[in-house]
């Protein structure tokens, strides 16, 4: 263990870079998907057969497919075809592509959630499709997307580990140098889970306080009904004093 901890230590300058290099991955990656969620889930409702056909085939695709054989399409095939990407590229393309195609499936979902009071509302109020979906659907659809969008990301920072099959040196390519290194397998992937832990956990605060963000912009609230309860009820007696 002692050797384990002395090679740790001398390696964290690559470690660093190694958690770089992952959490650059993942938030391009998280970009590139939340853009195509939305545009494939919006065109998956849309009128036009030719449109929502297109989306609906791209989602499948993607979803049926495996990320393991589209990342190593992306970086072997390609090239045979006479397309040459980085390899970072090719795994924030196949990462955005593959959380992008569920990430369609959650925007629609939301979008179709909510109630239909409310697009028979932007009807009567004559606004066109646009104005009503920016300005009504999609605050209230967003609210209901963020916590299957924080599943959907941690899910994609789990992924990431692909990208050493592909010659970039992530945190998991770091740490398995240090345990070729040292030959402590147990210490080096229990210190994997704990920086991917980490991670993942700042990643779902960040989503929780965006969540929150979101629910305030509605005017709604995480507080129990209870202490909603008990302060009505203390604004009604001060008010009655």
């Amino acid at each position: 263990m002692s050797d384990f901890l002395s090679q740790l230590t001398r390696s964290l300058p690559s470690l660093g870079e190694g958690i770089t290099m992952t959490l650059l991955a993942t938030v391009l990656s998280a970009l590139l998907a939340l853009v195509l969620a939305f545009a494939l889930g919006l065109a998956s409702r849309s009128p036009r057969v030719l449109l929502r056909g297109s989306a609906r085939v791209v989602v499948e695709f993607f979803r049926g497919t495996s990320l393991y054989v589209q990342l190593f399409w992306l970086f072997f095939a390609l090239p045979v075809l006479g397309f040459r990407l980085e390899p970072l590229a090719c795994a924030v393309l196949a990462f955005g592509l593959n959380y992008g195609a569920y990430g369609a499936e959650v925007v629609r979902g939301a979008v179709n959630a909510v109630p239909k009071a409310q697009w028979e509302a932007t009807v009567a109020l004559n606004m066109g499709p646009w104005l009503r979906m920016r300005r009504v659907i999609l605050p209230q659809a967003w609210v209901q997307m963020i916590p299957p969008f924080n599943n959907l990301l941690i899910q994609l920072l789990k992924s990431t580990p692909l990208m050493s099959l592909v010659t970039i040196t992530d945190l998991t390519f770091q740490m398995d140098q240090i345990r070729s290194t040292t030959g402590d397998t147990a210490a080096a992937y229990l210190t994997l889970l704990v920086v991917y832990f980490v991670i993942a956990y700042a990643f779902t605060l960040m989503m929780n306080a965006v969540e929150r963000a979101a629910k305030a912009r509605l005017g709604r609230s995480d507080a129990p009904r209870s202490v909603k309860r008990a302060e009505h009820t203390g604004a009604t007696v001060a008010g009655g004093a």
